[in-house]
């Protein structure tokens, strides 16, 4: 098989944002698009727990990892930490629009319940494809502009500031992985690799289009049309799925690595639009 890695010189740095959470926002922030609000809005109710969930699946990995992982897995630790605050205050955002977001948010907190019922390596393969996910989103994000140029610039600000830190720790929950499974042979290896990604497929999948239904129904929009709303957001125009669906059946390649694609050209250019400084 061949050998991919995290390149050597990059670094993992977490830069300060802290967003304004009392900006006047319309209820259907991203271009008056009620699908497209819903989606951001249903996959921010999960970011808080679900980050909290990656830190600790990682962080238990932590103790004999070796001095460069370890570091990384320090400065992933912060970005999560950060981002999990910061999708809080958007949260609340949701929130004053009107939105009763406690039901989503239980929901999504239980379906999360069905990863943390699983052994501690199940839970760190779990988090390795999720943040598979967030990554091919992030991607999206930034290499679409006009994906956030109907939303408010606080808002498209915290979007894309989110969008680069996870592109650039992608390799981290990875990385941990292969590190916590050194001992297993490649095809093993493999084949936990698909089989978590096959189960978290259906797990993320069914949470977003759950948790965007529910969003939708607050806003009158249910049956057929929330339905055909959501898959035409997500398969066609702007087609999220769809333009995401190659780096996601990257994964299931024998030799795959999340730097396999090198897409710090994103990250320069939006750090570099955005103005964002490193935090201390």
């Amino acid at each position: 098989m061949a050998t991919h890695s995290t390149p050597l010189d990059l670094e993992i740095k977490p830069r300060a944002l802290h967003m304004d959470s009392e900006a006047p926002t319309p209820r259907w922030w991203l271009g008056g698009d009620p699908v497209a609000t819903a989606v951001l809005n249903a996959l921010s109710l999960t970011f808080p727990e679900g980050e909290r969930f990656f830190i600790q699946s990682v962080k238990r990995f932590a103790k004999d990892a070796p001095p460069r992982l370890a570091a990384d897995i320090r400065a992933f630790t912060i970005q999560e930490g950060a981002h999990t605050r910061e999708h809080m205050a958007f949260n609340a955002i949701t929130e004053r629009s009107g939105y009763a977001v406690a039901e989503v948010e239980a929901y999504a907190n239980r379906r999360l319940d069905i990863a943390r019922k699983r052994p501690p390596l199940a839970q760190l393969a779990a988090t390795m494809a999720l943040e598979h996910f967030t990554a091919a989103f992030a991607h999206r994000m930034l290499a679409d502009p006009q994906f956030l140029a109907g939303a408010p610039p606080e808002l498209a600000r915290l979007w894309r500031w989110h969008s680069i830190e996870e592109i650039e720790h992608k390799g981290v929950a990875y990385d941990v992985f292969m590190h916590a499974t050194r001992d297993l042979s490649e095809w093993k290896r493999w084949g936990i690799r698909r089989w978590a990604m096959l189960l978290t497929t259906l797990l993320f999948t069914r949470t977003l289009r759950d948790t965007t239904l529910m969003l939708l129904a607050q806003d009158g929009i249910t049956g057929l049309k929330a339905r055909w709303g959501l898959f035409r957001f997500l398969w066609l125009k702007p087609g999220l799925y769809r333009r995401m669906l190659g780096d996601y059946l990257a994964f299931y390649q024998p030799d795959f690595h999340p730097w396999q694609v090198d897409d710090r050209n994103l990250i320069a250019a939006a750090e570099a639009d955005l103005g964002l400084a490193q935090a201390a």
